[in-house]
């Protein structure tokens, strides 16, 4: 029997829209845009499964449940796509490429920027898990079967305890409706995307301003002090010249 681990305590550690069932499965399944019954795929032997609608906040959960349980060694992308947010493409591409500047590399998603999640948080997603993409696969059946697939190819729990991530619901990237998320229209998440780009850039313009500023500072002083030691040295020169 395959190696296997405590998560941590009180897992799964962020809440949201999923099932549990053993926290022992190596699978974790996430039907993206799709409702599918949650309760056959964790009987089926996943750890845990559910919808994943944004492209920020929601990988940002499934990445902190993953990780703050050693037993998940593979991630099933299933269900249909979200519009306009793209969270299944931004999910893969988070694992394969990583972050750069706060922004998912690769992703088409509309807003893919990554707030609560770390260097070492990321690192440890793409070194623990597996992904298997069945994307636009509604069906249980197959979806079973996967999980059965991967369950014969345990790999054991990955070798560190738990990783524990805070997450803070503070980044907009969807409205709470009933309790439950509803992810912005494509045109909305655009809107949004294009914000955070100004902001980069405002605060890009504030760094250069700042970096002329010091230039222009820096070349008035040494002018200042090329003067101040030209006056000495002048000096010096007419004091000797005089004691001739």
């Amino acid at each position: 029997m395959a190696n296997k681990k405590s998560p941590a305590s009180g897992w799964p550690i962020v809440q949201g829209d999923f099932h549990t069932g053993d926290a022992n499965s190596p699978v974790a399944v996430v039907t993206m845009g799709s409702h599918l019954d949650e309760a056959a795929i964790c009987s089926a032997g996943a750890a845990i499964a559910g919808s994943c609608k944004t492209e920020n906040l929601g990988l940002e959960k499934v990445i902190a449940n993953v990780i703050s349980n050693p037993n998940i060694r593979f991630v099933i992308t299933c269900g249909t796509e979200v519009k306009g947010h793209l969270s299944g493409q931004s999910l893969i591409a988070l694992h394969q490429n990583g972050v750069e500047g706060g922004k998912i590399i690769g992703t088409k998603g509309a807003i893919p920027f990554i707030e609560n999640l770390s260097g070492d948080h990321i690192k440890r997603f793409q070194e623990q898990v597996e992904f298997v993409d069945i994307m636009e696969s509604e069906d249980i059946g197959a979806i079973s079967a996967k999980i059965k697939e991967l369950e014969s190819r345990d790999p054991g729990a990955f070798d560190a305890d738990p990783m524990v991530i805070e997450i803070k619901d503070d980044s907009g990237g969807a409205a709470e409706e009933g309790g439950e998320v509803r992810p912005m229209s494509a045109e909305v998440a655009l809107i949004h995307a294009r914000m955070k780009t100004v902001q980069g850039m405002i605060t890009n313009l504030g760094f250069y301003d700042k970096f002329a500023a010091g230039v222009y500072g820096g070349k008035v002083e040494g002018l200042m002090i090329g003067l101040i030691v030209s006056f000495v040295i002048v000096g010096l020169l007419l004091a000797g010249h005089g004691v001739s």
